[in-house]
């Protein structure tokens, strides 16, 4: 029997006050925090650490930026593989520990997802490593992991199946471009055998920091390009260009453009996701409603389009930010319940 945790099934729910206010009466939020170890990369892991376990494979090298980490860590657990991972420099704690927590051995790089060639480096020696007997490289990348990468097809199919009577536009975060990949690749497919009859434009959004492919693809080129980053936005530092250039070619083919946002409105859209929708995302999976808010703004919407965002990690990956989002919010403590009810009522006037 396949090994699970109960991944996929994550609910599509509707915008309640985001996308009106914006003019996007018809946003949709796919919340992949509900996957079991708080994000979508669990469709990778899963199929990911299956396909070990059917090679035989009892050693898993890998990398990661935190979510990969996390989601191989506790799939690895599960079916009793040794797991040991090269972590991006500035990975969040939250995501370490997460890792630790399921037994995971971890290496934190210095310039690791930040420096070109320090990053190159890294990749070079975990292929190196992956030659070892029952070893099995695992980088949730096309180009290192097809079968692995296969598992996020899901996510496609699912939005068909919640969404059936079409969808306009799937905004796509990217950091190594695997998810925008799959998904353009999935609803492509499904277009050709029938089961829907139009193909979403898939869209690509990176931060300004981190631009390797959603320039290119806007700009129209054919390829991308590596960049030493400077974005803070965890989980979508990768400097390399490793599976941009099938997502410029993927992407392109459904219609989708290239988004490149600031981090500021990264970190904006995290804290409305919060505050005005009740939806707990981390930087790096509000980054795609960034996206939507920036084309929106560029006018390159349709007022009655169908827009879907995949919000793909929970806020607890990156405490850092939800430190930031809400320290200028908690109260002191109070001395009495006096001060509490007056507290209240100066919160509250007309009451």
């Amino acid at each position: 029997m396949p090994l699970t945790l109960g991944e996929g099934n994550t609910p599509l729910v509707r915008s309640r006050s985001i996308g009106p206010d914006a003019g996007i009466p018809n946003l949709y939020f796919k919340l992949e925090a509900a996957n079991p170890t708080g994000s979508f990369k669990d469709r990778f892991g899963c199929a990911a650490v299956n396909h070990m376990l059917d090679e035989g494979k009892t050693l898993c090298v890998a990398t990661s930026s935190g979510n990969t980490g996390a989601s191989l860590a506790g799939y690895c657990a599960a079916a009793s593989i040794t797991c040991h991972i090269a972590i991006v420099e500035t990975a969040p704690f939250g995501k370490l520990r997460q890792m630790l927590a399921y037994g995971a051995h971890l290496y934190r790089i210095k310039g690791f997802g930040l420096d070109i060639d320090a990053t190159a480096g890294v990749m070079d020696k975990l292929v190196e490593l992956s030659q070892q007997e029952h070893a099995m490289l695992q980088i949730s990348a096309f180009k290192y992991s097809p079968t692995g990468m296969a598992g996020v097809r899901s996510l496609a199919y699912e939005l068909a199946e919640q969404q059936p009577d079409g969808i306009d536009h799937v905004f796509c975060q990217a950091g190594g471009g695997g998810m925008a990949v799959a998904v353009a690749e999935a609803f492509s497919d499904l277009v050709r055998e029938g089961t829907i009859e139009k193909c979403p434009a898939v869209e690509v959004v990176q931060p300004e920091g981190n631009n390797t492919m959603a320039g290119p693809l806007r700009e129209g080129l054919e390829i991308g390009r590596q960049v030493n980053c400077t974005s803070t936005v965890s989980g979508l530092q990768v400097a390399t260009n490793i599976d941009g250039d099938r997502a410029i070619q993927s992407c392109r083919a459904t219609g989708g453009t290239g988004h490149v946002v600031p981090d500021d409105l990264i970190y904006e859209a995290q804290s409305r996701l919060a505050k005005e929708e009740g939806i707990f995302s981390e930087p790096a999976g509000a980054t795609s409603l960034a996206g939507a808010l920036s084309a929106k703004a560029d006018s390159e919407l349709k007022p009655d389009a169908v827009v879907v965002c995949p919000i793909t990690g929970i806020g607890f990956k990156d405490e850092h930010s939800v430190e930031e989002m809400t320290k200028d919010a908690l109260h002191p403590i109070l001395d009495s319940v006096g001060a509490f009810e007056d507290a209240i009522r100066s919160q509250t006037p007309d009451s």
